[in-house]
């Protein structure tokens, strides 16, 4: 087999599945096909046949390492095996037969690939569903932003051998190439919104070529991070969370406006005004200016210490006044029990308001949203269910006290406020656009508007969802933004891509993540398998006599399987999410 690619930059990767104990390798293995093609997950842990070391045989001039890594029938097909190059970690994939070698760790957040799911040359990620290709490493699907390096692999004498360079072995990151501005160009493409779709967006054009201008305009400070961590890790510093680098932007010839907020467009004329009073031409216009958090509107909301989580800032100052204080959270919502569960530990005392019975019960359900109670719980976390918040009060302008619907008085040091969150499309009133009742801007599946030359993306736009049978409707996650940016970049250059992917998203408490794939909207029936109580499941979301979403916790990679099945358009009846067993992947994966 010839050398796939042979490039990559990033920090180190993190962890090792293969481990040495007295001479035995305990290795995680993925195992065998389904009939439709997914491979499956076992554990094998005992003797191997004789393991090599996986030490260089040989270096050149330029630091590049060939190792031997296993016997050639040692790896049957279908599986993944990370396997150990000079000291560092590869995923080595037989897939019909043939041999790839990888990164093994997923660019996102570090992931083992080695317990991810396999569909063809496709492989997805177990803990948050990004898809690589296994014969060239690149992207198929977010939230990952980069690619995976590939190292060349030869078998001989029943032998299988990695040659890399060291630098790409100390990476499990591959940016893809993309080309730069060129000034002969003078097509504009102006991004409004400096999020992932954007940003997608921006790369997007680049990797395919465009050189013309892009612009990227944000009325934030920042340019692209990570909003996924504001509420799940709030001490982190702005470079912490940073999806990209300004000299990256730069490099690619991606102008970022910081605090250019856009207040009116003339589609006519294609030109974009802003509130510092400028304006700016354009040949294409994505916008993708996202959403804002629904305001309070009782009595005292405007007290000092009453917040929102939006921006970086948001989340270090409510850090620092909840530390030691009376902290409560209205709204149950993905944000209000992120932040419940990361103060649980540093909060005086945390109490939480919300007006339906559990948590995430509009998304999640009841069963897994009273999971989510107990946790928190189980942390000190009060909550207050199917009541509402009727007053703040005060003191010398600072809150001090929440007042409920029913009568109850809670001491208030700080109020942080997740009730939800609607679309920044108020500068678009009074054009041409068409905006659903909330504010959405309507697309069709190649992200295109109702206007010429415009494009929308992420939580500003409703799309039609394959899974609600083309219905439309506003999904806020950081991956399906991202998909659309790509699509929407992809259409700008006349390439006709449709959007085909599956919703995925996770949250993480004391530690635990609950993953989710699919669109349960309007679901009418569960199916749970494992234990609820002893928070290891898997939960199937029915509509209709199938799935239409699926969720788990300490379960992986079942929702990564699950998302893949959901993918290539196979459907999973009620009846065999039943006799699926999650101590037997096969037997979904034969679905």
């Amino acid at each position: 087999m010839g050398p796939l690619c042979n490039s990559g930059r990033a920090s180190p990767s993190r962890g090792l599945v293969v481990e040495r104990c007295e001479g035995v390798t305990l290795v995680e293995k993925q195992l065998t096909y389904g009939s439709g093609g997914f491979l499956t997950r076992g554990r094998v842990t005992g003797p191997l046949p004789t393991p090599t070391t996986g030490q260089a045989t040989g270096m050149d001039g330029d630091d590049t390492i060939t190792a031997e890594v296993c016997k050639e029938a040692d790896v049957g097909d279908g599986q993944l095996w990370e396997v150990m190059v000079a000291g560092y970690p590869v995923l080595l994939v037989r897939n019909r037969k043939e041999f790839s070698a990888l990164g093994s760790k997923c660019p996102h957040y570090g992931a083992p690939l080695s317990k991810g799911v396999l569909r063809r040359e496709r492989l997805r990620c177990p803990w948050h569903g990004a898809c690589f290709n296994i014969k060239t490493g690149d992207i198929e699907e977010y939230p990952s932003l980069d690619c995976l390096p590939c190292f060349k692999v030869t078998v001989e004498d029943g032998k299988v051998f990695v040659t890399a360079k060291k630098k790409d072995l100390e990476s499990s990151v591959r940016v893809k190439d993309s080309s730069k501005r060129c000034l002969l160009n003078r097509d504009t493409t102006l991004l409004l919104g400096g999020g992932v779709a954007a940003l997608t967006c921006a790369e997007t054009l680049r990797q395919e070529g465009f050189t013309g201008r892009i612009i990227m305009a944000t009325k934030e400070k920042h340019g692209p991070y990570d909003r996924s961590k504001l509420s799940k890790e709030m001490n982190l510093k702005n470079e912490d969370i940073y999806l990209r680098k300004p000299e990256f932007l730069d490099a690619r010839g991606i102008e970022l406006w910081t605090e250019k907020e856009a207040v009116s467009v003339d589609f006519q004329k294609q030109k974009v005004h802003f509130m510092d009073g400028s304006s700016q031409k354009y040949n294409q216009l994505l916008i993708a200016t996202g959403s804002h958090s629904s305001s309070l509107k009782v009595p005292g909301a405007d007290l000092q210490n009453v917040c929102v989580l939006h921006t970086p800032e948001d989340s270090r100052k409510i850090l620092e006044l909840a530390t030691g204080k009376n902290l409560v959270i209205v709204g149950a919502s993905f944000v209000g029990m992120e932040i419940a569960a990361f103060l649980s530990d540093k909060a005086g005392a945390i109490s939480l308001v919300e007006k339906k019975e559990f948590p995430f019960q509009k998304a999640l359900g009841p069963q897994v949203g009273g999971v989510a109670m107990k946790m928190l719980q189980s942390k000190g976390v009060k909550f207050y269910m199917k009541t509402e918040l009727s007053e703040l009060r005060g003191k010398d302008g600072k809150v001090t006290e929440a007042v409920l619907a029913c009568g109850k008085k809670l001491p208030a040091d700080v109020v942080v406020v997740g009730i939800g969150v609607s679309p920044n499309s108020a500068f678009l009133k009074g054009t041409s656009i068409t905006r659903d009742d909330s504010g959405a801007i309507l697309v069709d599946l190649h992200m295109q508007t109702n206007i010429p030359n415009t494009f929308a993306a992420g939580d500003v736009v409703s799309f039609p969802v394959a899974l609600l049978n083309g219905d439309r409707s506003s999904i806020h996650h950081q991956q399906v933004a991202e998909a659309h940016g790509h699509v929407a970049a992809l259409n700008m250059l006349k390439k006709g891509k449709e959007l085909h992917t599956v919703p995925f998203f996770w949250t993480t408490m004391l530690g635990k993540s609950i993953r989710y794939a699919g669109c349960g909207k309007g679901y009418t029936d569960t199916v749970v398998k494992g234990s609820l109580e002893q928070q290891k499941f898997l939960i199937f979301y029915i509509r209709d006599g199938f799935v239409t979403a699926a969720a788990s916790l300490n379960c992986d990679p079942m929702v990564s399987l699950i998302a893949e099945v959901l993918y290539s358009g196979k459907q999973i009846s009620k009846e065999e999410a039943e006799a699926c067993d999650i101590g037997n992947i096969p037997s979904l994966a034969e679905t």
